[in-house]
């Protein structure tokens, strides 16, 4: 269960960052808004998530989602550049997700 509740956490930091992104600096409300709870929400699945994960593993994988999920929706979304050196890096990162999920007990 930690690790679904890490997932959503995870995935709720890109929901952040992009509603971050989109509130042009806190200047636009409603993305604003969207920016804090999302925020909140993945702080605190974060938090219960490492009730039982261990601290090294639930934090490199929810910034790992995090991460590469914004980096996935600067480029659908954005249309920010998809060069080879930017989709190794983000391959690198989604490999050693899987490393440390492997690694991991639970």
């Amino acid at each position: 269960m930690a690790w679904i509740v890490l997932v959503i956490a995870g995935l709720l930091e890109i929901v952040w960052a992009f509603s971050m992104k989109q509130s042009e600096g806190f200047t636009r409300l409603w993305p604003s808004v969207v920016t804090i709870g999302a925020m909140f929400v993945s702080f605190g699945l974060l938090s219960w998530s490492m009730r039982t994960l261990p601290l090294g593993t639930a934090y490199t994988v929810w910034t790992g989602i995090g991460a590469v999920g914004a980096f996935l929706v600067g480029i659908v979304v954005l249309g920010e550049s998809a060069n080879a050196m930017r989709i190794l890096a983000a391959a690198l990162i989604v490999a050693g997700l899987a490393l440390m999920k492997l690694s991991s007990p639970g």
